[in-house]
């Protein structure tokens, strides 16, 4: 099957907690648009944070950020779609989760916001390589919508904030995680799959030719959607058994063993 599309998710799997390209994902990526292919990255980034990658790589196709609440185009950074999280589920999001020693960030007009700086806004801060707004959430937010929340913590805190998070809101929002130290919050029309169709759609490629690969719980939706789902092979089990394929960990290129597989000529 040809492949017209490939949708790459960031962390994890273009680049490892050093945020860096590898010269050979820089070659892969290169190799592929040379012969034609389009691509994409689809990231839990914001759109600021991923744009460096975007324009180091050349990818013209638009990104895909926040979990799909937006997709930008990359040269006007005009917003194709934009599903923001309403005004009053994030108060119940700040009801829930502020009064807690959690670590709460909301975002708003490609800026984050945070109460305080401290460890978690700092392992943040150095993934996304931007800083924070730091500012009292309630007055900045109030009777305003959120692109999305974050809840920062040590990941086996993070468990327990995603089940506590599922039995408040159930399906009203959608809930997924990213790092193991997230758990990330949007509004219920939101997921990856959904905006990487959008996409697809937009550029007249039909789903069966696209190859997705990523490394994490939220890159479920699109590996499904995918006509090629691949995981990485840092990523969780329970992601890589419903995967299609499986390829080497980030600090391996594994990108490059999927385009190499499936899109090189």
């Amino acid at each position: 099957m040809s492949v017209d599309l490939v949708a790459l998710d960031l962390d994890g799997t273009l680049v490892g907690r050093d945020t860096r390209l590898s010269p050979r994902v820089r070659a892969c990526v290169a190799a592929m648009l040379a012969q034609g292919t389009a691509s994409c990255i689809v990231t839990g980034r914001m759109f600021r944070a991923a744009a460096p990658f975007v324009r180091e790589l050349g990818l013209s196709v638009p990104t895909i950020c926040y979990q799909g609440a937006w997709v930008v185009e990359n040269e006007s950074e005009r917003r194709l779609l934009d599903r923001p999280i309403a005004a009053d589920l994030v108060e119940e999001i700040l009801d829930e989760f502020q009064a807690e020693d959690l670590h709460l960030q909301l975002y708003a007009d490609d800026r984050y916001y945070c109460e305080r700086n401290n460890r978690f806004a700092e392992l943040y801060a150095a993934l996304a390589g931007i800083a924070p707004v730091i500012a009292p959430l309630r007055e900045t937010f109030a009777g305003r919508s959120a692109t999305k929340a974050v809840i920062v913590s040590d990941p086996d805190v993070a468990a327990g904030v995603e089940l506590r998070a599922r039995r408040r809101f159930g399906e009203r929002l959608y809930i997924t995680r990213s790092y193991p130290e997230f758990v990330e919050l949007l509004d219920p029309t939101v997921d990856k799959g959904s905006a990487l169709q959008f996409v697809a759609e937009r550029s007249g490629i039909s789903m069966e030719r696209v190859l997705a690969i990523g490394d994490s719980w939220n890159d479920l939706p699109m590996l499904e959607r995918a006509g090629i789902g691949v995981a990485m092979g840092n990523a969780p089990a329970e992601l890589r058994d419903r995967a299609d394929a499986v390829v080497g960990r980030v600090d391996e290129d594994g990108v490059c063993d999927a385009l190499e597989r499936f899109v090189l000529r």
